[in-house]
């Protein structure tokens, strides 16, 4: 790889808890109407257009998503993409104007989540895009729960067995039947996506819930309102957008 001069990343468009995809093109006209595209679709967005600059911006913020060109002037973008995979669980969509089978098959087997070939139109990359997201939040919806009786988190203790919600105070916080089996779902999976489809189907399934006509997203901001967490810059229960919610706080689990 070329020693080419690092280049500013331009600053991130889109909303802030939009999935964050990053561009890497040499072609700034190119790789500005893709910018220009996805940000009107939702996207947070970062241009860069090398391969340095691309490790840099990787390197000091969470990134979900690369768009790379792997045929960089001057640079290995089978390699870039090898370092990618090195470094994290970062998606990567290669999109290349070389279209033979030999590379997209060798991209794949580095790491790459899918592979297109330029020209291509921007709709089946966004679909391609929304795609390799859709499978990333399932595989970790799909992350086993951690079994327990007790779950403690910022002060805060879910007794299962008696189901009770204590405050740091110790005070007996009143919270529904669905509203007891939402934390559950989510204090048993920390730092994991929990979907809606999943936290519907807990509810549904569990006859002690009580009545659940409200929806989902209705009965987590009484959750966030009884534990104190606030709904417009929550700490605790963290919306996903197009997904569902992460519990964002360490939790403890305690079988006993």
């Amino acid at each position: 790889m070329s020693a080419l001069p690092a280049l500013q990343p331009r600053l991130e468009t889109g909303a802030r808890d939009a999935p964050r995809v990053m561009i890497v093109d040499s072609d700034r006209q190119a790789r500005g109407m893709l910018a220009a595209y996805l940000s009107r679709e939702g996207f947070r967005v970062t241009e860069v257009g090398n391969g340095r600059a691309m490790l840099t911006a990787a390197s000091v913020g969470a990134v979900d998503l690369v768009v790379l060109e792997p045929s960089l002037p001057g640079e290995d973008g089978l390699a870039l993409c090898r370092e990618l995979r090195r470094r994290g669980d970062v998606s990567i969509v290669m999109l290349s104007a070389i279209a033979s089978d030999t590379d997209r098959i060798v991209g794949l087997e580095l790491g790459a989540d899918d592979y297109l070939t330029k020209p291509c139109n921007p709709r089946e990359l966004l679909a391609r895009i929304r795609a390799v997201l859709r499978r990333v939040r399932l595989s970790q919806s799909l992350a086993q729960p951690v079994e327990a009786q007790i779950y403690r988190f910022e002060g805060w203790t879910l007794d299962v067995g008696r189901r009770q919600l204590l405050s740091p105070s110790r005070a007996s916080v009143p919270v529904s039947g669905a509203q007891l089996i939402l934390l559950q779902a989510l204090v048993a999976r920390p730092m994991k996506i929990v979907t809606r489809d999943m936290l519907n189907e807990l509810v549904s399934s569990r006859r002690n819930a009580g009545p659940f006509g409200r929806s989902v997203d209705v009965q987590i901001s009484r959750l966030r309102g009884r534990l104190g967490d606030n709904g417009l810059e929550p700490r605790m229960i963290k919306t996903v957008r197009f997904s569902g919610y992460v519990f964002s706080v360490p939790v403890e689990a305690d079988s006993a």
